[in-house]
């Protein structure tokens, strides 16, 4: 994936907003790139199956915290 002169633009932007620093054209384009490629090694939609696991341990977890308060 190749970002976008517009969405190399926003990077810039943004960081400007954030971190009160101008950052050049291809700084933005290199850590917009890094941005991006983080989000899609740890953001991964979850299951139906994981979903209900999910589910399961929180009302497991919500039962032992309401006992140890008694």
């Amino acid at each position: 994936m190749i970002l976008s002169d517009e969405q190399i633009t926003r990077f810039q932007t943004l960081y400007k907003i954030r971190f009160d620093k101008e950052i050049s054209r291809e700084d933005a384009r290199e850590q917009g790139m890094k941005l991006v490629n983080l989000m899609r090694l740890i953001y991964r939609p979850m299951t139906v199956a994981e979903y209900r696991k999910l589910q399961k341990r929180r009302r497991e977890l919500k039962k032992s915290a309401l006992k140890a308060r008694k």
